[in-house]
């Protein structure tokens, strides 16, 4: 038995929950792969898998070792690529977590261009909004907004969004334009809540105008924990949305949305590229990160230091 294939042929198995899904990836014939499984539970004398006529599942041993050798294998790729004649092309799978609105508006439809610059790169991209545990699950880096507060990542600043205020004219119509932030709170103006990964509740929004300053925490009829799904909601008209400029801009143009407030400023919120610090940064992370921070020039260039 080689040992790799059979490490190879089982992480392959979990990921497609399917031994002929994982041989045509493999390129390998359906009863190979079963074999090398079979041989590798008997060289471990573990039972990794339960097999049915169905579907195949993971033991919670072989949950276990899934983890470890998903990080052998991707530390055998490093090295490899880490050459510097493989350096010159990086290629390998990389994991990789994004918010979903980011990913919708302004990294999907850019992925054409990386993959032309760096077509053997295979990305597993992660969409959510979601608190992401980086090195449990084994993801090689996540983009994020807000100040990254795990010490166990690396964190590298990226970009900088800046927000405005914005809400539908049907909500408009039915409520009226508040002229002041403090509008939202005394009145019967609702906002929509957005649920932070950190706390699980909203949180208030700061904004400044001179010397005057103001935390608007306001009353919601509906908080959610997707971005996407946050402008949805504003669209709709059913409150009040704090937005990156990014997201707005297209719907502020025809109409959708109409911004208010616009004497008044927010600090930008920070985007972050964070990945381990325990591992080597392998030739295919380096450009994606390079490519990140040039997307983000585009969009949303570095305007602010980050905190100290």
């Amino acid at each position: 038995m080689d040992r790799f294939d059979a490490m190879q042929a089982f992480v392959r198995v979990v990921e497609a929950g399917s031994f002929t899904r994982a041989a045509e990836t493999l390129h390998m014939s359906r009863s190979t792969v079963s074999q090398l499984i079979q041989q590798l539970e008997a060289r471990l004398r573990v039972k990794l898998l339960h097999r049915t006529t169905r579907q195949v599942g993971v033991t919670a041993d072989g949950a276990a070792y899934y983890e470890r050798v998903v990080r052998l294998l991707g530390d055998m790729d490093d090295a490899e690529t880490s050459l510097s004649s493989a350096a010159a092309v990086p290629r390998g799978r990389l994991r990789v977590d994004v918010p979903s609105p980011f990913a919708r508006t302004i990294l999907v439809p850019a992925l054409p261009e990386f993959h032309a610059r760096y077509p053997d790169i295979q990305l597993d991209l992660g969409v959510s909004d979601r608190r992401v545990d980086v090195i449990g699950e084994n993801v090689d880096c996540v983009v994020r907004g807000g100040t990254i507060t795990d010490p166990s990542l690396v964190a590298r600043h990226v970009g900088d969004l800046q927000l405005g205020v914005y809400a539908a004219p049907d909500y408009l119509q039915r409520m009226g334009t508040p002229v002041h932030p403090r509008a939202l709170e005394d009145s019967d103006h609702r906002i929509v809540g957005f649920l932070w990964a950190r706390t699980g509740k909203p949180l208030p929004y700061a904004m400044q105008r001179g010397d005057e300053r103001v935390q608007v925490h306001g009353r919601y009829v509906v908080a959610l924990d997707d971005g996407n799904a946050y402008l949805a909601a504003g669209l709709a008209g059913l409150g009040v949305t704090w937005l990156p400029e990014y997201m707005a801009r297209a719907h502020a143009a025809n109409g959708e949305l109409v911004p208010l407030f616009e004497a008044w400023t927010m600090t930008p919120m920070p985007m972050y590229v964070a990945f381990p610090p325990n591992r080597h940064v392998s030739a295919k992370l380096r450009v994606f990160v390079d490519w990140i921070v040039e997307l983000m020039a585009r969009h949303a260039p570095v305007t602010t230091r980050p905190p100290v």
